[in-house]
């Protein structure tokens, strides 16, 4: 695999609360920035402890330090929406000599509103330069799968899967986001022996159309009236502990299951931990045209 190179891509996060407004902007893509929403997204970060240095970024090098380990081959990181871009990451492995890329999001399910939009900025910045291998998706990797069955294997609690939400349109495009969610969810609880499990999205942006639902507050409720009084969220749609995680579960659900009298845990993410990172490593590999390996 010597002519080889891994581009390891995620959304990306602002380094410090400085840079919010400029990394907002960037998702925003030219269209209205609404100022009440801008001023969330800084007290969030803020509330995080985010200000000078931004420890969500030095995951993310860490799984990439970790998987190009793994394999002995070159990785590098692109993100989406800051620095280091997937652009430069395709022109740094590309000065190295590498003639094959391989590209992996760090995000299992795919939908063509995530996971599409990243295979377009790697391939018109490769602009065929050399041979592109992306990655699709990787929902029922089984070494994925193990490694989340291990996180909530014997708990007594009621396991609530979640997925970050998307505009509830995708479903009638025919996007498999929602049901390569569902799958992983269920390939989980299989594996692990759970029965007592639902599933829930979060994360929903304000965008005034529907999204897909019930978002995880609104289940906390139903799983309340029902009975339910301890909860273990496992988040299969989200890999590293960044602002989805530490903000939308660790505050706001917690804040919600305080408020009900509801004991709620979340599992440990799996950020750069050797096994996750070993089932990267297979996946990439697997990957590989018969015989490159």
């Amino acid at each position: 695999m010597s002519d080889t190179a891994v581009i390891l891509m995620a959304y990306g996060s602002p380094e410090r609360v400085d840079d919010v407004p400029a990394y907002y902007a960037d998702i925003r893509g030219g269209r209205p920035i609404a100022p009440e929403h801008l001023d969330d997204l800084v007290s969030r970060y803020r509330s995080l402890g985010i200000e000078e240095s931004n420890p969500l970024n030095a995951i993310t090098e860490a799984t990439r330090a970790a998987l190009e380990e793994e394999l002995a081959i070159p990785v590098y990181t692109g993100m989406k929406h800051w620095t280091p871009r997937i652009a430069d990451a395709v022109d740094a492995a590309l000065a190295d000599g590498a003639e094959r890329i391989i590209g992996l999001v760090l995000a299992p399910h795919y939908s063509r509103l995530s996971i599409a939009g990243y295979r377009k900025l790697l391939e018109d910045a490769l602009q065929d330069r050399a041979q592109l291998v992306f990655v699709e998706s990787w929902h029922d990797d089984g070494g994925f799968i193990s490694f989340l069955a291990d996180r909530v294997r014997d708990t007594d609690a009621h396991v609530v899967f979640t997925a970050h939400s998307l505009p509830a349109r995708i479903i009638g495009e025919g996007d498999p986001y929602k049901d390569q969610l569902l799958e992983t969810a269920r390939l989980v609880a299989d594996t692990a022996g759970v029965e007592d499990w639902s599933f829930s999205f979060q994360s929903e942006s304000p965008t005034g159309e529907p999204w897909l639902g019930p978002d995880i507050l609104d289940h906390l409720d139903e799983l309340n009236s029902r009975g339910v009084d301890n909860v273990l969220v496992c988040p299969v749609g989200f890999v590293s502990d960044h602002l989805e995680i530490r903000w939308d579960i660790d505050n706001e659900a917690q804040d919600k299951a305080r408020e009900l009298g509801m004991q709620l845990e979340r599992i440990e993410m799996p950020n750069d931990d050797p096994r996750f990172v070993q089932a990267l490593g297979d996946i990439v590999r697997g990957a590989l045209p018969a015989g490159a390996a």
